[in-house]
């Protein structure tokens, strides 16, 4: 058995892994590598591997940087299953679906641009692209194995990062004996709203594991809730709006539920509170149909007459028109606006700032990593000149960054995760994570014991057994 490191290898996005076992190939995500343009071009473009030769694809959960590329490889010729948890296939419909109307955009937008006698730009892939890899999914429950082909059985485990994400732990023949490969996936946090705690891995004598905050911890979920809970106060008592730039899926549903805790619990004024982002509308009423992923917090919350549900409260309205967007502007009003882009590059959440960048009583709450060179970084950095859909504002709008929403684990729970099969591992394999954070992770793990921890690089091949 090999394993083939072809994405999210010293890097945190483009998550591919290719595992050739017994003379036949499965791949483990395919995912789309998010960072400079021509560089995220021609690794997104161009696959590493011939995909009429993939037996099976299977997918650890439905973030753009784990799934993103899947219209692709059906495009590029295949045609078997894609197995996914019952909630990520759900989720992968609308996200890929939407990523394929942006990759048509974008090419619309530049073939506009283009200079007399250069080639028009394609698409990456297409709705129908998309729609074709929709049909290709193979839905599966938690903890119930399947069979991949003969020799191979896979189970789903809890992996506590979004609605869906699942560890993936293969049981593998291996000419009569019984191995375990177990790839983390993304590792969710305990405590986190919504969603149930990650499962710890169990048996494995190979871990395929992520690294991406393996030099630091986060600030407890709790004291989070606490912050949110007063910057939200104090600027609705200016009579302030708050616009909380979001992603679509995970961090918006998250902070609405926030929210609902705290207007049912009369911690903050009852306002309105607005989600506008089509996206993180349709992925919401995905949360509603699998109320089985939702954890006893929220069970419990629900049950003590709150509402009927954990993503839908008096003051909460669901935007899903243009026209209601542009309402929102008009109102002078105090209130809570949700939407997109999560980092202030494109979307709705732009046109709200614009609107707001004047108030000096409004606030942009900021509850996710910012990267680099984005909108949301300059307002973390404290930007007080900013550029909007390319005009120069002074911004008078106070800006505001909660830590401790993330959903991935921070060191310790990398660490007390590889724990959980010290007794059995005889290799760890370090992916989704740069060079710093990978290093740092490693020196802990070697320090609790583990003698072989590898930070693979890209097309690296390993041999496991």
């Amino acid at each position: 058995m090999q394993i083939h490191f072809h994405g999210a290898a010293q890097t945190v996005t483009g998550s591919q892994h290719l595992l050739e076992i017994n003379g036949r190939k499965l791949l483990l995500d395919c995912g789309l590598y998010q960072g400079p343009r021509k560089e995220a071009i021609l690794r997104n473009t161009n696959f590493r591997y011939d995909v009429t030769e993939l037996d099976a694809v299977i997918l650890s959960h439905a973030h753009i940087d784990h799934s993103g590329n899947l219209p692709n490889l059906v495009k590029n010729g295949y045609a078997g299953p894609i197995h996914a948890q019952r909630a990520t296939a759900d989720l992968c419909k609308v996200m890929l679906e939407d990523s394929a109307r942006i990759q048509e955009s974008d090419a619309a937008h530049l073939n506009r641009r283009l200079k007399a006698g250069e080639p028009p730009v394609v698409p990456l892939y297409t709705v129908a692209d998309a729609n074709q890899a929709d049909d290709q999914f193979v839905d599966h429950k938690y903890a119930t194995p399947f069979e991949v082909f003969p020799g191979v059985q896979a189970t789903f485990i809890e992996a506590g990062h979004i609605l869906g994400s699942a560890a993936i732990a293969l049981d593998i023949d291996d000419n009569g004996k019984q191995r375990r490969f177990w790839f983390s996936g993304d590792i969710g946090r305990p405590g986190l709203t919504l969603i149930k705690d990650p499962v710890m891995p169990s048996g494995a004598d190979t871990l395929l594991m992520e690294s991406t905050y393996g030099d630091r911890n986060h600030q407890p979920p709790g004291q989070a809730a606490e912050q949110l809970r007063g910057i939200i106060g104090d600027t609705l008592k200016r009579g302030g709006k708050v616009i909380v730039p979001a992603f679509a899926v995970g961090r918006t549903q998250e902070i609405v539920y926030h929210l609902h805790q705290l207007m049912a619990a009369g911690e903050v004024p009852k306002v309105p509170v607005f989600v506008d982002s089509p996206l993180a509308v349709n992925v919401s009423d995905i949360f509603r149909r699998h109320p089985e992923c939702l954890d006893d917090e929220t069970r419990e919350f629900l049950q003590n007459g709150n509402h009927s549900e954990a993503l839908g409260f008096d003051m909460l309205t669901y935007i899903r028109t243009v026209d209601e967007s542009k309402a929102l502007n008009d109102r002078k009003d105090p209130m809570i606006i949700i939407s997109a882009s999560g980092m202030m590059e494109v979307g709705r959440v732009l046109h709200h700032l614009e609107h707001n960048v004047h108030d000096e009583n409004s606030l942009v709450l900021i509850v996710s990593w910012m990267a680099p060179h984005t909108l949301g970084r300059r307002l973390v950095e404290g930007a007080e000149r900013i550029r909007i859909f390319g005009t120069e504002y002074d911004r008078k709008i106070r800006v505001a960054n909660v830590n401790g929403f993330s959903a991935h684990a921070g060191q310790d729970g990398l660490r007390e995760y590889a724990a959980a099969v010290k007794d059995t591992v005889r290799n760890i394999y370090l992916v989704h994570g740069e060079a710093g954070p990978a290093a740092a992770l490693t020196e802990k793990l070697n320090g609790d014991g583990f003698a072989n921890v590898h930070f693979p690089a890209m097309g690296d091949v390993a041999e496991l057994w």
